[in-house]
């Protein structure tokens, strides 16, 4: 995993294998008002991060560096380019064919580029956002989000909702949602919860549902409820709005 960049307001580019596993190549210090081009490259069209990436155009994007987010520009004009937040929650951006100079918030990035030999994944690393001195969000003992929908990080619904939270806070790709069994399985390791039940898991998501994060029913094309609706929203809830993060994983303990 690359490091943050030493300069203050940069950004460090890094080519990571596929799947990322640490090992990158090159990485690139790209200074505010920089930026750097990636692709496979080609006679008279280098680039500074080179993919392999043989059915790609010679340039695939340009990342740009700015004063507190950055920029990424998808020069292909047949593929589109993810972004996921390397920091977890589930968020990412769609950068479209043909997209210049797209707007990216976050501050450890996957950019991803399908191929015809899988996906290809540059990490980019930016500096720690600004706060209000008043704010201290990363230091601040209470947890405000929580706070915000009125949840008790310290009660058995909250460590069902980091279960629930669990696959995707891993991957934010992984569509996977577990069943009341496994969130049975999962939590039983606690000393709080050795006796929990899965009448008892369904009943904490139901009020989360409809009480703590007041999600809205899902309604199937037919008109029905969804299968599954209350697990989605209430992932897709506490994600979004970061009331579960990857710090909140260690209230699980090890598997």
């Amino acid at each position: 995993m690359s490091t943050r960049p030493t300069s203050t307001s940069g950004l460090l580019v890094t080519q990571l294998v596929t799947p990322p596993d640490g090992n990158g190549g090159r990485a690139v210090e790209v200074p505010p008002g920089r930026a750097v081009t990636f692709g496979r490259g080609a006679a008279g069209q280098p680039v500074d991060v080179a993919l392999d990436d043989p059915g790609g155009g010679p340039v695939a994007g340009r990342i740009r560096a700015a004063h507190g987010f950055w920029l990424l520009s998808n020069l292909s004009l047949a593929r589109t380019v993810v972004v996921e937040n390397a920091e977890g929650g589930g968020e990412y951006l769609r950068v479209p064919p043909g997209r210049l100079e797209m707007p990216v918030p976050f501050t450890r990035a996957r950019v991803l580029l399908p191929a015809a030999g899988g996906l290809l994944s540059l990490e980019v690393t930016a500096p720690d956002p600004l706060y209000l001195d008043a704010a201290l969000p990363a230091e601040c003992p209470d947890d405000h989000m929580a706070r915000a929908f009125s949840l008790d990080c310290m009660a058995k619904y909250f460590l069902v909702l980091v279960a629930l939270c669990e696959p995707r806070l891993g991957d934010p790709s992984d569509p996977a949602i577990p069943g009341t069994r496994e969130i049975v399985e999962r939590l039983r390791g606690l000393d709080s919860c050795r006796s929990i039940t899965q009448a008892a898991v369904n009943f904490h998501i139901d009020y989360l549902a409809r009480h703590k994060l007041r999600v809205r029913d899902r309604l199937s094309p037919g008109g029905g409820l969804r299968a599954n609706w209350q697990r989605e929203a209430v992932v897709s809830t506490a994600l979004r709005f970061g009331v579960v993060r990857q710090e909140h994983l260690a209230l699980l303990g090890a598997r």
